[in-house]
């Protein structure tokens, strides 16, 4: 296994990460957004032709139709070398960082669905996170056949955090502690953290719940600022960037988890909080409804209401304990369809299938 990424640095280099060799490919910070880091054609192109002359893959499995993924399609396909290409974009992505008149984003959005088709449909196979993202590409053209294959988690990791979860429960018997509710991603536009904000204040402060955030990005100080302006700066708390068993931890010792974006095409976090047992309230947009059943394992929310919000959680907060229980069960029993091992052997299939197809 061979992964080529642009550098998180710029600069370019290769070493092994736990058993995978990693290339990364000389890449520049895009202006128009906080972390993005794009790799120019005249630096890519020579430079993945290279590779797969070195490596000489059976298969070629692109995650995006930017420089790299073109590339991936262009010099696979010149080589007989099949292609898996699995869509995570979406132009909301991207829309709240270019500052042009509304009739021109809409304009650039259309095209940007046009150039993912016209790039995709040359793929040997097409995949995507979930069958609402599915839907959502042939809603924009798409005529060829498309799977959906969940990103996948390790469910085995959460097994833990779990037994944390219980224990804290039985803890929480004794003495009473703070209702907590997890926010995991960037701190981006498109992600919404200010509205788990402006429900937090709107909540009954006797309740004592906090906001709990881990991610970084360029909504940060904005976040700080309206919890002050609030009055609820000493319950908001942003944690920045932390270890994989750090994160596990706040996820054990959460009481909810909250997704307020308007962009998931599945939701890795939302997985991971369904995995660790926690009731959700997610925004009612894009693929996150799939992740929730409204009032089995947690609450969909109207996106960017923080009233709604707030409405939510507090239903939470003022819930039976068998009726949180009870959630926190179907969370885990809703979970089980996305182990990582269910999408690892799916693809091993498609592989086989496509270089079986070619041959």
């Amino acid at each position: 296994m061979h992964v080529i990424a642009p550098s998180a640095s710029g600069l370019p280099s290769a070493r092994e990460e736990d058993g995978v060799r990693v290339h990364r490919v000389r890449s520049h910070h895009w202006p128009l957004h906080p972390t993005w880091m794009i790799c120019l054609p005249w630096q890519t192109g020579p430079e993945v032709a290279r590779l797969l002359d070195t490596i000489a893959p059976d298969v070629v499995h692109t995650q995006a139709h930017f420089v790299l993924g073109r590339y991936a399609f262009s010099l696979a396909a010149a080589r007989g070398i099949p292609v898996v290409a699995t869509n995570h974009f979406m132009p909301d992505n991207v829309r709240p960082y270019v500052r042009a008149p509304r009739p021109l984003i809409d304009g650039a959005t259309a095209l940007a669905w046009k150039d993912l088709r016209a790039r995709f449909q040359r793929a040997d196979r097409i995949t995507v996170p979930t069958q609402l993202a599915s839907d959502l590409l042939t809603q924009n053209g798409f005529d060829h056949p498309i799977e959906a294959v969940s990103c996948g988690i390790d469910l085995s990791s959460f097994d833990e955090a779990h037994a944390e979860a219980q224990a804290q429960t039985e803890a929480q018997a004794a003495g009473p502690q703070a209702p907590s509710v997890l926010f995991v991603g960037r701190l981006s536009q498109e992600k919404h953290p200010e509205t788990l904000v402006e429900a937090l204040a709107l909540t009954d402060p006797a309740h004592g719940l906090e906001v709990r955030i881990v991610g970084e990005g360029d909504q940060a100080p904005r976040l700080l600022e309206l919890a002050a302006e609030r009055g609820v700066a000493e319950r908001v708390h942003l944690l920045g960037k932390i270890s994989d068993a750090q994160l596990r931890r706040e996820y054990a010792r959460a009481s909810f988890f909250c997704m307020p974006s308007t962009a998931e095409l599945q939701s890795i976090a939302t997985l991971e909080a369904l995995a660790s047992g926690l009731p959700v309230v997610l925004a009612d947009a894009v693929a996150l409804p799939h992740l929730v059943r409204d009032g089995e394992n947690g609450h969909l929310f109207r996106p960017r209401e923080a009233a709604d919000l707030a409405a939510k959680l507090t239903s939470l907060l003022t819930a039976a304990p068998e009726e949180i229980a009870r959630m926190q069960e179907a969370s885990r029993a809703l979970v089980a369809v996305h182990d990582i091992r269910r999408t690892i052997a799916r693809y091993e299939e498609i592989y086989r299938e496509v270089i079986a197809e070619r041959a």
